[in-house]
């Protein structure tokens, strides 16, 4: 299914009044849209051959601030330009706002026109022609899980983020009656979604009270990224456009369960899934053990990629369906790698580690990056882990936090080999910074616990 928009059809529709705004966006390296929004005659005169931004929009953290130690953009380089080339092929209405289409860009040198190597569409496109010169086209899909809350962004933000009120007030997992109140906004995005060439497959109420998930079809990788933020574009516009908000927080609250972004990988060869072999034990080829074992290896290389926040560790507990334990297993949902369709040709690895709040370009790049490696090092993934795995012993473990986490980001000789090691360097510091910024800051739990006791 494709309902993008080409060049001609959209100046036909501009020049039929029915859309007057163009917004040309990159991603940033918190998986943002950022970006202008022109009057779409200007966008079909000139703009959509390129057009420009600051450099900066890829070395800040949440907040925008403009973080020291960057070596690709700083004050003492003076903070020039990107160029920003639109992607053409994503061009495409956005049904959830009136008159406006949307195309992402990507990001090239403002003097060399060369690509910029940290961007995350950039690196995810690297490791796609990786896979490509071996023979293999990637499909992978993301589901996403966040929060549906009743009160508006600026209510919320206004009043210091206290407990927001969840759209549900009990579990309503799987539940049609109870996920009724929320159904209103979650029928505008299915629906705003699909008019955009997304193929939404469906949307369901999630293991925790106000907890949505909203499943789109598996694609080609880089197709996946994209369509992953424009999901939590439209779930943060229309919910806003309801009265609503909406957070894909990792973990929002202490005692509730926190959101994640599965990610399902298989590569395919010659119109066939590559990851199939029915004569091989549950169906698995020995490419897609290869595969697997180049994740198992480098699980924690990778980790924060899926989990790029302080915030993002704290999802990680037993008996809440975040997996702990950086191990594969058989339809099994408290392994960190779990192998779906077994004995199909719909076999596929699907990576339970990372969070709502990953960048899907970058967590698409690290886990293909792992696999390639494993593929070409013929890496085996060692036995299926069974059972509870929450309990299981003498096994990889998760990152229990991002300073761990970037320990093991920091010494990858396999994503410095994938990347460049000057991009790795780069998010190296955008680890640390986050870190930085989390010890700087007195937090409320702090307060409650030592104002007066300490």
């Amino acid at each position: 299914m494709s309902r993008k928009m080409s060049f001609d059809a959209l100046k036909k529709a501009v020049n039929a009044g029915e859309v007057d705004t163009v917004i040309a966006a990159l991603v940033d390296m918190q998986g943002r849209l950022q970006g202008k929004r022109f009057h779409a005659a200007h966008f079909i005169d000139s703009a959509w051959e390129e057009t420009h931004c600051c450099n900066y929009l890829l070395a800040t953290d949440m907040e925008m601030v403009t973080v020291p130690g960057y070596d690709a953009s700083s004050w003492e380089r003076g903070y020039g330009d990107y160029v920003m080339k639109p992607d053409m092929e994503t061009l495409r209405l956005i049904p959830w706002v009136p008159g406006t289409a949307l195309v992402i860009c990507d990001l090239l040198d403002h003097h060399s026109h060369e690509p910029i190597p940290h961007a995350p569409r950039q690196m995810l496109k690297s490791q796609l022609k990786r896979a490509k010169d071996m023979g293999y086209d990637v499909m992978m899909a993301t589901e996403l899980e966040f929060f549906l809350f009743e009160e508006s962004y600026p209510q919320l933000f206004d009043a210091g983020y206290p407990e927001p009120t969840p759209v549900a007030r009990y579990n309503v997992d799987y539940s049609i009656m109870g996920n009724s109140r929320a159904e209103p906004a979650m029928r505008a995005m299915r629906n705003a979604l699909y008019a955009a060439g997304v193929p939404v497959e469906c949307s369901k109420g999630e293991a925790e009270r106000g907890q949505e998930e909203l499943n789109v079809k598996y694609a080609a990788g880089l197709q996946t990224a994209d369509m992953h933020v424009l999901v939590k574009q439209c779930a943060k516009e229309v919910a806003q456009s309801h009265g609503l908000s909406a957070t894909f927080m990792a973990k929002y609250h202490t005692d509730k369960a926190g959101s994640s972004s599965h990610v399902h990988q298989s590569l395919w060869k010659g119109g066939k899934p590559a990851f199939f072999d029915k004569d091989a034990p549950n169906g698995m080829s020995e490419l897609m053990r290869h595969y697997l074992g180049g994740q198992m290896a480098h699980a924690r290389d990778i980790t924060y990629f899926l989990a790029p926040y302080t915030n993002s560790y704290k999802r990680f507990c037993e008996g809440l369906f975040a997996p702990t334990k950086a191990v594969w297993s058989l339809d099994n949902r408290t392994a960190g790698f779990r192998i779906c369709g077994e004995g199909t040709k719909s076999i596929r690895v699907e990576c339970r580690i990372g969070g709502a709040d990953l960048n899907p370009y970058l967590a698409c790049a690290a886990l293909l990056a792992a696999g390639l490696a494993g593929i070409e090092q013929q890496m085996d993934p060692g036995p299926e882990a069974a059972g509870d795995i929450y309990k299981a012993g003498e096994v990889t473990e998760v990152p229990k936090s991002l300073t761990e986490a970037l320990g093991a980001l920091e010494g990858s000789d396999m994503l410095k080999s994938a990347f460049g090691e000057d991009v790795m360097a780069h998010y190296v510091r955008a680890a640390r910074w986050e870190i930085e910024e989390q010890n700087r800051v007195v937090t409320d739990w702090e307060r409650m616990r030592g104002f007066e006791r300490a």
